[in-house]
């Protein structure tokens, strides 16, 4: 199977483009290259690649293409405050118009990947579904790929099959590592300077998933029969896979021995706090999807790939892993305009 992966050199893609190949699947990578050089460690670079936006991909790029994992676009709410407009054209209108490209190229499957973003903010005395909770999208990052989830689903039918998983906030080990999400964020602080500040109570919650078990989601929307997954959402996440913010800060403290952890309260109970029900995935889809990793082998994986790469603070605080930085920097330097488009070959 052929496999048209949007996103291939970001964190969940460089690690789902290498379980694909060890899988046998046949991969054609689609990244504008943003990110490509902000790596630790060796990912996984002999396979086909285009350096286009997504905004450019045309019928030839689709050609003998199966099926289609989008994970490209601007990654997360901060990114997405970046450019509100920008966000909508890149993560909607975008990602609205491959799936009609690919519609009329005779993919047989288009595996979004959304976002939880979408609930808002929330009573926490219910968990969240994917139907029947409200959709309250604040940020322009949630509102894009609402609006995108809502017209891709209308694209769906027997010969063209959409499903659109909303993963939990990631976490683990990437060759492209990220340290602006939450607990990749802790452990690395712990690690860096020996101490986790917490600027809130630490009441909040928050549904966390491991990058590798997100890739597993994707994948089961692959290979799960299209009665089960076509033009329908799921949350990923794992049992019981709500915490607080302390429980996050207290897995991350026990990650990194000897590490200091401190709540100072400054901004009381933070108002982003949300609970997210997996029973869907984890029913539904439970022959293909197998989630294996838990807060604590994920921080234990990630101090091993800090020691095995030389990871340091100014890994944590600088471009390499914080992808507005990245993107501040790229700018800044006139590798690419305020558009997002690329000035020079060489970014």
């Amino acid at each position: 199977m052929k496999i048209l992966l949007t996103g291939d050199r970001g964190y969940i893609g460089s690690v789902l483009t290498s379980i694909l190949i060890e899988k046998g699947y046949e991969v054609i990578g689609v990244d504008i290259g943003f990110f490509e050089e902000n790596t630790l460690g060796n990912p996984i670079i002999d396979y086909q690649k285009l350096t286009k936006d997504i905004r450019d991909i045309e019928s030839p790029d689709l050609a003998g293409v199966n099926s289609i994992i989008h994970l490209a676009g601007l990654s997360n709410d901060p990114l997405g405050e970046f450019s509100p407009k920008l966000t909508d054209d890149i993560n909607n209108l975008g990602t609205v118009r491959l799936a009609k490209l690919a519609k009329e190229n005779g993919v047989e499957r288009f595996i979004f990947a959304s976002s939880q973003s979408m609930y808002g903010i929330s009573e926490v005395d219910q968990e969240l579904s994917e139907d029947d909770s409200e959709k309250n999208p604040v940020t322009a990052y949630a509102k894009a790929k609402w609006d995108a989830e809502q017209e891709i689903k209308n694209l769906s039918d027997d010969n063209f099959v959409v499903s659109c998983f909303r993963p939990s906030t990631v976490f683990g080990a990437s060759p492209r590592l990220r340290c602006d999400i939450v607990f990749n964020n802790l452990v690395a602080c712990a690690y860096t300077t020996g101490k986790i500040e917490i600027l809130s109570d630490g009441t909040p919650w928050r549904p966390v998933v491991h990058v590798r078990d997100v890739c597993s989601a994707f994948i089961s929307g692959l290979v799960a029969p299209s009665s089960i997954v076509n033009n329908r959402s799921f949350n990923v996440g794992i049992p019981d896979g709500n915490f607080t913010v302390r429980d996050l800060a207290k897995a991350a403290q026990k990650s990194v021995p000897g590490s200091e952890l401190i709540f100072t309260g400054e901004h009381g109970s933070d108002s982003r706090t949300y609970r997210v029900c997996f029973d869907r995935i984890l029913t539904e889809l439970s022959d293909f999807y197998k989630p294996e990793w838990d807060l604590l082998r994920g921080g234990k994986e990630l101090v091993e790939f800090f020691e095995e790469t030389g990871f340091g603070e100014n890994h944590f605080r600088g471009r390499t892993c914080i992808r507005l930085q990245q993107l501040n920097w790229l700018i800044d330097n006139d590798k690419i305009d305020n558009n997002l488009r690329i000035n020079s070959n060489d970014i």
